[in-house]
């Protein structure tokens, strides 16, 4: 009939605009190379992340303990992150408490391995995954993040392109798949955030849904649930944390991170619609873990949390949903939630987070309260690490 659209060649037609769209736009966000440099951070924000005095740290530059750093004409020092790793080495070096500046694993303690999950997009897990890597990272710990959500998310909001970088290989589907497996070493790439490496994630990933049932028919060695866990097991020596971002869906690629993992972060947006959907997910992870579990798969967890995402306090039936949460689960809901914010909604219109962006680019009082309430956060997880570590 005149005037029908083929839908095929509209929706191909739309992917090309977009995709060259983006490309212009990380042109116009990024360098030429449309890589990501990390800001320098001020030596009040140097000050809190290596948990010392701004006085403190003043007196180190002044007695000649740590190398000079960036300074503004106005005599103002700027670090740079891995200036403050030298730092954090440096008094470390010299501590009464072995562990107090560097606060990573220690001879006998296992990798702590994260998933940030739930079924539901717009939860706010890659939100929470990457900041939660990076505040570890600023604060001395080695991070792997590795991305198993075919969309990317994660790996675009480390400066790469998955659909031109990684369309055919260089993704984690390239270690964890069936026919060939490389070594995980080979597509783990370092990034612009000191203490950071990444195993991207990209549209290959929808392979591993696909062809899991077939392997599993064939007895493919080793299945699907320990695959994720023995790639890990190749790095796991390099690394304090490894944490996965993974896919809204309870498909194969969720469960193998599962299986691998030492902790499990469940964020939920605290409102009855999306309650209901984590009581679909929770029934039917428990299900699915039952089977798996039968199958010989590992289901010790240090801890598992609800993480309260995209919060709003002065909300009466936010703060309803909440208490009705911390009623039912008590200790597994997080102290800190993530406060709802224009702040990081702002930031991620460059493809950057509250920690890459510089303070001066937002209302202060609204990026204070934002960075507070991550602050609070990924310090409470990183307590979480802490206590499974034994300390």
């Amino acid at each position: 009939m005149p005037g029908q659209i083929h839908i095929n060649e509209r929706v191909r037609q739309n992917a090309e605009n977009l995709a060259s769209a983006l490309e212009d736009h990380m042109h116009t966000v990024f360098a030429p190379d449309a890589r990501k440099e990390l800001r320098l951070f001020s030596a009040g924000e140097a000050a809190e992340l290596l948990g010392i005095s701004a006085s403190f740290l003043r007196k180190l530059h002044f007695d000649g303990k740590i190398a000079d750093v960036h300074m503004t004409p106005g005599g103002r020092r700027h670090y740079s992150a891995s200036d403050l790793l030298e730092i954090r080495q440096t008094l470390e070096a010299s501590a009464k408490t072995k562990g107090a500046y560097l606060k990573g694993r220690r001879e006998g303690d296992s990798v702590q391995v994260l998933s940030f999950l739930n079924f539901k997009g717009g939860s706010g897990k890659t939100t929470s995954s990457i900041h939660n890597a990076q505040r570890l990272a600023l604060k001395g710990y080695r991070v792997l993040c590795v991305d198993i959500d075919p969309q990317a998310s994660l790996t675009t909001l480390f400066g790469y392109r998955p659909e031109y970088d990684f369309l055919q290989s260089g993704t984690i589907y390239d270690a964890i798949r069936y026919e060939d497996p490389v070594p995980l070493a080979s597509v783990i790439q370092k990034t612009f955030f000191t203490g950071i490496d990444l195993a991207p994630g990209g549209l290959m990933l929808q392979e591993f849904e696909h062809e899991t049932p077939q392997a599993l028919m064939a007895n493919i060695q080793p299945p699907f649930f320990q695959r994720m866990a023995a790639c890990l097991a190749e790095v796991e020596d390099q690394y304090d944390v490894i944490i996965f971002d993974c896919p809204p869906q309870l498909g194969y690629l969720t469960m193998s991170a599962l299986c691998a993992s030492t902790g499990v972060l469940i964020t939920i947006v605290p409102n009855m619609l999306d309650v209901a959907s984590m009581s679909q997910f929770l029934q039917m992870s428990a299900d699915l873990l039952d089977v798996v579990s039968d199958a010989g798969a590992k289901m010790e967890f240090d801890f598992l949390r609800f993480l309260i995402n995209r919060y709003e306090p002065n909300d009466g039936p936010q703060q309803q949903v909440v208490a009705f949460l911390r009623q039912l689960f008590g200790e597994e809901v997080m102290v800190a939630p993530v406060l709802k914010t224009t702040a990081i909604s702002d930031a991620g219109l460059t493809h950057q987070t509250l920690y890459e962006v510089d303070r001066s680019q937002f209302n202060r009082n609204t990026y204070d309260r934002a960075v507070d309430s991550l602050n609070s956060v990924n310090d409470e997880i990183e307590s979480l690490i802490q206590k499974a570590w034994g300390r």
